[in-house]
C-alpha cells in the first residue's frame, strides 16, 4: 500500500543550508524521535543520502536516510520523481532481507518531505576497487560473475529489473566481502508492453540508466530482463579493463562497442562476453541462469578436452559394428559439441576481422 500521500507538490530549489537533516548532522538532535544524523553520504539528481544512527533499536545500529530532493521545475516531474522513490520502496520491501540487496527499514512522508530508510553496507564501490587496486584477472572477473547472476536471477524470478547495474551501484562489503547490489530507484516491475501507448505518453517517460551502460532497447524505453546482463556484460568489460563504454570504439557496421580491442581474454570467456553485449535482444542472452550454464559449460571445457580425439568416431569403431547404431556417451556428445563450436567461432573471428 502506498503511504505516501500523493499531494506533495513542494517545487522550492534545495539547499544544504535549508536542509533540516543537514543541519542535524553531528548534532544529538533526534530526527523523528529516533534517528541521529552523523554526516552526508552523498547528492544526486533526486536527492539526498545521510548516514545515521537508529537510537531505539538495542545496539543502535547504523542505517541509510534518502531524502527526495529532485531538482524540479514542474508538477509533473515532481510527481515522476516521487513515483520513482515510491517504486524503489515497494521493491525493496518486495525483494524481501537478500544478503545482497539492502534490506528497506521503513519509508514515510513527513513535513511534505520523502523520506527512505534502509540497511547501512559499510563498504566501497568496485569502481573505487579498480581504480585503488587496478583491472582483474579473468578468473576475478569469472568469479564476480558468479557471485552476481545469483542476484540476477533473484530479481529475475521476481519480475524486476534493475536497469542500472554499474561498477558505482555495486559494493564490496568491507566484513566478509561479499558484493551488494544498490540503488532501487531504477527499477521497473512486470514489463509493460508500450506498443499501443500514444507518442505523448511515451515521451513523457523519461530514460533511467547509465549511457554507455543501458543497451539499446532501454533508450527505447523497453527494457527487459536481458538489458540487466547487458549491463552486467559491460561491467566485466570495466573490471577488465578499467574503461568506461564511451571510452571505447564502435563497430562500424553494429554500433556495438569493440571491447576486444581493449583485453585479453580466452576464446570461450571472450564468446560468453560477446552474448551478453549484444545489440540484438535474439543474439543475448535472456535470462541470468542462460548465462550460469554457458559459465559451467566453459569451466569444464578443459576436462573435457581430454575426451576429445583427432579422428572420426566411425573410423575407431570395429568393422563389424554398424556406424548407424553406435552409441555415444554424454561425454563424447558434449565433446563433439564443443569441437562443433570451436570451428563455428574461429569462423565468425575470422569474418569480424575483415572488417
Amino acid at each position: 500500500m502506498n503511504r505516501f500521500s500523493g499531494n506533495i507538490t513542494n517545487l522550492r530549489e534545495y539547499s544544504l543550508e535549508q536542509n533540516r537533516l543537514a543541519q542535524m548532522c553531528g548534532s544529538k538532535q533526534l530526527f523523528r524521535d529516533r534517528y541521529e544524523i552523523l554526516r552526508i553520504l552523498g547528492r544526486g539528481g533526486f536527492g539526498i543520502t545521510f548516514l545515521a544512527q537508529d537510537a531505539v533499536l538495542p545496539g543502535n545500529p547504523l542505517c541509510v536516510i534518502k531524502q527526495l530532493c529532485p531538482k524540479v521545475t514542474s508538477t509533473k516531474s515532481w510527481q515522476n520523481a516521487c513515483n520513482r522513490f515510491v517504486q524503489e520502496a515497494k521493491t525493496l520491501a518486495k525483494l524481501g532481507s537478500h544478503s545482497q540487496i539492502p534490506m528497506l527499514l521503513d519509508y514515510f512522508e513527513g513535513d511534505g518531505e520523502l523520506y527512505l530508510v534502509q540497511e547501512y553496507i559499510q563498504g566501497w564501490t568496485l569502481a573505487r576497487e579498480v581504480r585503488r587496486n587496478g583491472t582483474k584477472t579473468e578468473a576475478e572477473v569469472k568469479q564476480f560473475l558468479r557471485e552476481l547472476l545469483p542476484i540476477l536471477q533473484y530479481l529475475y524470478q521476481n519480475q524486476v529489473i534493475h536497469r542500472d547495474i554499474k561498477p558505482l551501484n555495486l559494493l564490496r562489503c568491507a566484513d566478509d566481502q561479499r558484493i551488494v547490489l544498490i540503488d532501487f530507484g531504477a527499477v521497473k516491475e512486470n514489463l509493460v508492453d508500450v506498443g499501443n501507448d500514444s507518442l505523448n505518453s511515451i515521451m513523457n517517460t523519461h530514460f533511467v540508466g547509465t549511457m554507455g551502460f543501458a543497451p539499446p532497447e532501454q533508450f527505447s524505453l523497453r527494457p527487459v530482463y536481458a538489458s540487466d546482463i547487458y549491463a552486467l556484460g559491460m561491467t566485466c568489460v570495466y573490471l577488465l579493463t578499467g574503461k568506461g563504454p564511451l571510452e571505447m570504439e564502435n563497430h562500424s557496421q553494429t554500433g556495438e562497442i569493440c571491447w576486444y580491442k581493449y583485453v585479453n581474454v580466452s576464446d570461450s570467456f571472450a564468446h560468453i562476453l560477446n552474448k551478453m553485449l549484444k545489440f540484438s535482444l535474439n543474439e543475448r542472452f535472456q535470462k541470468p541462469s542462460d548465462v550460469t550454464r554457458a559459465l559451467r559449460v566453459e569451466s569444464d571445457m578443459p576436462n573435457l578436452s581430454n575426451c576429445l580425439t583427432t579422428q572420426p568416431i566411425k573410423n575407431t569403431l570395429p568393422a563389424k559394428i554398424d556406424p548407424a547404431q553406435e552409441y555415444l556417451s554424454p561425454i563424447a556428445r558434449t565433446a563433439i559439441a564443443i569441437r562443433e563450436w570451436r570451428a563455428k567461432l574461429k569462423t565468425r573471428q575470422s569474418q569480424s576481422q575483415l572488417y
